[in-house]
C-alpha cells in the first residue's frame, strides 16, 4: 500500500491547487482524478466557455464594424471551429496542470477514489493511504424531474459547449451565470434563444439594479427574456422539443431544437465512501469546520461539496487554508461574504458583499451611488456603454457594504472592492483614491463620489 502524508481525491481548481501548496509545505501528495486533470473548470466550465464567449464577442465587434469606421465585408461563423479552439484551449490548460504536478512532484492517480475508514482510498482495487485526505470531488449540472437530460435534446453544460451543429432555436431554463453565458454566446451565434427564469428576475442572486440592466441587454440583442415561468413538461418525441410553460398569463407552449438545462448543480458526493466512513452530510452538501475538518479525523471537505460558494476561487482559497491548517500555520476562516462573483455574458456582470435589498434588510442607514457607462470617455470610446458601477456605504461608519458592477471588463474591476472591503478601506478613502483617466475603473470612483454627493461627470 502507498503512503502518503496528504492524498487529495479530485483534481479541479480546488483539488490541484490544494495539491500544489501541500507540496509547496513539504507535505507528500498524490491526486485522485478519474477523467481529466483541471476537473470540470478547466475542461467543460470556466475556461472552455470563456473560449466559445471570446469568439462569440470577435464576431459580435466584426458585425458592428461600421460603428468603429472600418469595413469588414461577408463576416461570418465556423461554428465547428469555434468549438474546436475552445475544446484546444482546455486541452492547453489540462497539459499545464500536468506540468504542475510534475514539476511539484505530486503523484497523480488516475481511477474513481472511494474513501474506507482508517485513512485510506481505494482505487479501482488498488489501496493507498495518508494522514489527510481531502474530499475535493466537485460538481456536476443538476436535473429537475420535469426536465430529465438525454444529452441531445434536452442538454447540460458539457454538451451546450461541443456540440456537433449549431442549433436554430434555443431555450435556455434558467438565468444564473451557466444559462445568460451560453444564452448569449448562442444568441451572438445566430441561434434564436429563449430564457425562462422560475423568479421574477434573471441572474436573481444579484442586485436588482444589475438584473433590469441585463434584461434590457438582453432583449436588445434578440434575446427573448421570460421571468416568473416554469418549464412544466418537455416532449422529445418529434425533431425538436417541445416545452410547456407555465407564466402568470397561463400556460405557453415553446419550440426549439435544443434545450439547455442550466438549474444549478448537484454535488459529486454519490458512491465516494462517506457513508463507510461516517462523514456527516447535510442537503446535499459534506459538512465542515472553518477548517474545512468533516466530523471524522483525518477527512477533510473543499469546494462545491461543502456549504460555501460554488466557485472556483472558492474552491482554491480553501484548499490552500485547509492544507496551511494542516501544515500548524496560524490562518484565518474564509470571509464568505467578501466573494467576489463574475458572470462573463456580455455585458459582464461582477459583485461583492450586499445588494441594496439586503443592506436595507440588515437595518443599514446607507448611503448609495451609481456611474453609468454612458457618462464614461473609455467606455464611450470603446462602443461599449451598456451598464454601470453601483457602490453601497453605511452612511454612519462609511463602510462599504457591496459593489455590483454590469458592463464591459467589469470582471477584471471588482477586485478592487474585494480588496478595498479586505482593507476596511471607507467611502472617504476610494474617493480620494486617484483613479486613472480615462479608464473603465473611474467608474467606481465616480460611483463612490455620487454617494457622497461629489460626482463630478453626471
Amino acid at each position: 500500500m502507498s503512503k502518503y502524508d496528504i492524498i487529495v481525491l479530485g483534481s479541479g481548481p480546488g483539488g490541484y491547487v490544494t495539491a500544489i501548496r501541500a507540496s509547496q509545505l513539504g507535505f507528500k501528495t498524490a491526486v485522485i482524478e478519474k477523467e481529466n486533470l483541471g476537473g470540470v473548470c478547466l475542461n467543460w466550465g470556466c475556461i472552455p466557455t470563456k473560449a466559445l464567449l471570446k469568439s462569440a464577442q470577435v464576431f459580435e465587434y466584426l458585425k458592428h464594424a461600421e460603428d468603429y469606421g472600418l469595413s469588414v465585408k461577408d463576416a461570418d461563423k465556423d461554428f465547428t471551429a469555434v468549438v474546436k479552439r475552445s475544446r484546444g484551449v482546455a486541452e492547453g490548460m489540462s497539459n499545464g496542470v500536468k506540468f504542475l504536478m510534475k514539476k511539484n512532484k505530486i503523484d497523480v492517480i488516475e481511477g474513481f477514489g472511494k474513501l474506507k475508514p482508517g485513512k485510506k482510498v481505494d482505487v479501482d482495487g488498488k489501496e493507498y493511504s495518508a494522514d489527510h485526505i481531502i474530499v475535493a470531488t466537485g460538481a456536476r449540472s443538476r436535473e429537475l424531474p420535469s426536465l430529465p437530460q438525454d444529452g441531445k435534446k434536452v442538454i447540460g453544460y458539457r454538451e451546450a459547449m461541443s456540440l456537433k451543429e449549431q442549433p436554430k432555436k434555443m431555450i435556455v431554463v434558467g438565468s444564473g451565470a451557466i444559462g445568460v453565458e451560453f444564452a448569449y454566446f448562442y444568441n451572438s451565434m445566430g441561434t434564436e434563444v429563449t430564457v425562462v427564469e422560475y423568479l421574477p428576475n434573471v441572474v436573481p442572486v444579484e442586485d436588482e439594479d444589475v438584473s433590469k440592466q441585463l434584461e434590457r441587454s438582453f432583449k436588445k440583442s434578440g434575446i427573448k427574456v421570460m421571468t416568473s415561468s416554469e418549464v412544466t413538461k418537455v416532449d422529445t418525441s418529434g425533431d425538436g422539443v417541445k416545452a410547456t410553460v407555465k407564466t402568470k398569463k397561463g400556460e405557453e407552449v415553446l419550440e426549439a431544437d435544443i434545450i439547455l438545462s442550466a438549474v444549478g448543480i448537484k454535488t459529486n458526493i454519490e458512491n465516494i465512501g462517506l457513508e463507510d466512513v461516517g462523514i456527516v452530510v447535510d442537503r446535499d452538501k459534506i459538512l465542515v469546520n472553518d477548517y474545512y475538518q468533516t466530523n471524522i479525523p483525518g477527512y477533510y471537505a473543499i469546494g462545491d461539496v461543502t456549504p460555501g460558494q460554488a466557485l472556483a476561487h472558492v474552491a482554491s482559497a480553501e484548499g490552500i487554508l485547509c492544507v496551511e491548517k494542516i501544515a500548524g500555520m496560524h490562518v484565518e476562516a474564509l470571509d464568505y461574504g467578501n466573494i467576489p462573483g463574475c458572470t462573463y455574458c456580455t455585458p459582464e456582470i461582477a459583485s461583492v458583499g450586499l445588494t441594496e435589498k439586503q443592506a436595507k434588510e440588515q437595518g443599514y442607514d446607507i448611503k448609495v451611488g451609481k456611474f453609468p457607462f454612458s457618462a464614461s470617455g473609455k467606455a464611450s470610446a470603446g462602443g461599449n456603454k451598456d451598464g454601470f458601477v453601483k457602490v453601497i456605504f453605511d452612511a454612519k461608519y462609511g463602510e462599504w457594504l457591496g459593489c455590483h458592477m454590469i458592463g464591459a471588463g467589469v470582471t477584471d474591476m471588482i477586485a478592487e472592492a474585494v480588496l478595498g472591503r479586505k482593507l476596511e478601506t471607507t467611502g472617504h478613502e476610494v474617493l480620494k483614491a486617484v483613479h486613472p483617466h480615462p479608464t473603465m475603473s473611474e467608474a467606481v470612483m465616480e460611483a463612490v463620489a455620487d454617494a457622497y454627493d461629489e460626482v463630478i461627470h453626471l
